[in-house]
């Protein structure tokens, strides 16, 4: 099932959608957290009546399983050029699981505006070139079928058990079968990629989210997004990843910054 599909919402009144989250988005059987928040901002764009979510903050408050789920989406102020919202989202049984706040506008036009990027361009061997990240026997992460990724060969090495020592994964992402791109996929591409800490000497595990905020500056041009994710404080159990997310024409579309807990040791989680 492609990305529109498995993200669509249907609406049941002025406050309220219907989803599903479909089997095959989920990494060891919770559902991966970009692709929940593309739901939601589905929902959140058709209440808004703009289509491309600015900046979206997500709260994780519950894991999200194979089942329906619920979106109530309410407005916090309709500008002339957004359209803030407050939504929630819950399993059809009411736990909640995700809270969200975002603004929503069209971003078809392009503001006439300065810029200035203090960032070099990702630096990537062409897609082929690139790693194919294989499902591991630990842990089967189903969502990876339903995505094209491919991760620099240097900071994929800890796949073979060599990790580089810098908290770095950089790598090309894409909708499977060439699905066009559009802004509610960069929801999904700034939480696809493996946690940076597994290139550092640390235990490696899967960091659960706790917030992740997007902000999406234009829509992506082109069949590969080019994407780059850092990490520089961990401490107090929790770790920040920030992303950078380029289209295929090289502009800056996407940047991301989401906070994670940190792998529990074996003893300290029993």
């Amino acid at each position: 099932m492609g990305f529109a599909s498995a993200t669509a919402v249907t609406r049941v009144d002025e406050h309220t959608w219907l989803a599903t989250v479909e089997p095959g988005w989920d990494i060891n059987g919770n559902a991966n957290g970009g692709y929940l928040l593309a739901i939601a901002g589905r929902a959140m764009a058709e209440a808004a009546g703009r289509p491309d979510p600015v900046t979206v903050s997500a709260h994780y408050l519950s894991p999200g399983k194979v089942g329906p789920l619920v979106v109530r989406c309410d407005t916090v102020k309709a500008g002339k050029r957004f359209v803030t919202l407050r939504a929630s989202v819950a399993t059809e049984q009411g736990t909640p699981v995700l809270a969200v706040l975002g603004a929503f506008s069209d971003l078809s036009r392009p503001a006439d505006a300065p810029e200035y990027i203090d960032a070099d361009l990702p630096e990537l061997p062409a897609p082929q070139d690139c790693v194919r990240q294989v499902q591991g026997e630990d842990v089967h992460i189903a969502f990876r079928d339903q995505i094209e990724m491919r991760l620099h060969p240097d900071d994929a090495a800890w796949i073979a058990g060599r990790p580089s020592g810098r908290s770095e994964i950089r790598g090309w992402f894409r909708l499977r079968d060439g699905e066009p791109m559009d802004a509610l996929t960069l929801l999904q591409a700034v939480d696809a990629f493996p946690p940076t800490i597994f290139n550092l000497d640390l235990p490696a595990a899967w960091t659960p989210t706790v917030e992740l905020t997007a902000h999406v500056r234009v829509r992506p041009v082109g069949d590969w997004l080019r994407c780059r994710f850092r990490t520089r404080y961990i401490t107090g159990g929790f770790l920040e990843e920030d992303g950078d997310v380029w289209d295929a024409t090289g502009r800056f579309v996407a940047q991301s910054r989401q906070l994670a807990l940190m792998p529990r040791p074996p003893e300290a989680a029993g």
